[in-house]
């Protein structure tokens, strides 16, 4: 378990609320997809666990010595006060190929056993759900009711990418986290520890292109997302009058091979839409908001229902294109800058 960057805000009301004898038995992370919530679960969990099995106490702080018997055993997914919930992989041979679409109610009731007897190592026991927005109507239910009748000692970190779509009585019983998108550097320093092999210009773009989501530049590594974002400033900026970018877009994008860059060029193009809605008034931003909101119904619907790539990606990037015709005379395009 590597050390957190960034979320200092969120350490310290969890790690101040134990300090003071009232943590509450269950908390929310809530916050975008890929900004670091569920690592930082993680790292609570094993300075929890490690706290309650430390009769003389830990120095401040989240982290927990590389020595501490507690660590071996949250690294050897064998802490028997500990439990993990998240989809399961449908082949168990292939576990980091398809995953299952929800956390089933079985797994949430299999929690049972644990809860049955009294915590093994300390005084604590903690439940991590990643992402609680996956599970399924029945296992919401089955752990609203240990969320309602918490079992003693048991922290429960709850994981949430959009909370206002989980049940109000599963956040009524939580205090709520949010967490924020990290600043640039920050991205930066995860991409390095994560990929120390990137080139520095990579990792700027990635920084870059991420929103504060180290998860999101992770996923964009190798994928020239320079490029996408390079032609996408092009269209914007003349319209493409020919159909000479949009023709070559469809075709390097539509091959199967080059599916990954196709899902993030239709991620990329909504978010230059949304950037461009941001930075304009009046008339202009009439048509970006118009623009993006035909990006964002056709972004769903190709992957939804599987549409052509090579079409997609033309008629996406003559969503794009449209642009020209609609710029501001006092709010260009960062294409024009």
């Amino acid at each position: 378990m590597t050390p957190i960057v960034g979320h200092e805000p969120a350490a310290a009301a969890l790690l101040g609320a134990a300090a003071s004898g009232s943590l509450h038995h269950a908390w929310l992370l809530a916050g975008a997809e890929g900004i670091g919530k569920a690592s930082f679960a993680g790292a609570v969990a094993l300075r929890l666990l490690a706290e309650a099995a430390s009769p003389d106490g830990l120095p401040p702080g989240l982290g927990v010595a590389h020595d501490h018997p507690a660590r071996a055993l949250m690294l050897a997914g064998s802490h028997p006060d500990f439990r993990l919930l998240r989809r399961l992989p449908k082949d168990t041979d292939k576990p980091d190929e398809d995953l299952a679409r929800s956390i089933t109610i079985a797994q949430v009731r299999s929690l049972g056993a644990m809860f049955a007897t009294a915590p093994a190592l300390g005084s604590r026991r903690v439940v991590v759900v990643d992402a609680i927005d996956d599970l399924e109507r029945g296992g919401a239910n089955a752990l609203l009711k240990n969320l309602e009748e918490p079992p003693a000692g048991t922290v429960f970190l709850l994981v949430s990418h959009a909370p206002g779509r989980l049940l109000p009585t599963i956040r009524s019983r939580c205090r709520l986290l949010r967490f924020e998108p990290l600043a640039a550097d920050e991205v930066a320093q995860v991409i390095r520890r994560a990929q120390p092999d990137l080139h520095d210009d990579e990792v700027t773009t990635l920084s870059t292109a991420s929103g504060g989501s180290p998860g999101r530049g992770l996923r964009y590594a190798g994928l020239d997302v320079a490029a996408l974002d390079a032609a996408l400033a092009a269209i914007a900026q003349d319209g493409d009058p020919g159909n000479a970018r949009r023709s070559q877009l469809a075709r390097t994008l539509g091959a199967k091979a080059a599916h990954p860059r196709y899902e993030l060029f239709l991620e990329r193009t909504t978010g230059f839409l949304a950037a461009e809605a941001r930075r304009r008034s009046g008339a202009a931003l009439a048509v970006a908001l118009d623009a993006h909101a035909a990006a964002r119904d056709l972004a769903g619907a190709a992957l939804g229902l599987s549409l052509d790539a090579a079409a997609t990606v033309f008629e996406m990037a003559g969503i794009v294109a449209g642009l020209h015709t609609g710029l501001h005379r006092d709010q260009p395009s960062p294409a024009r800058r």
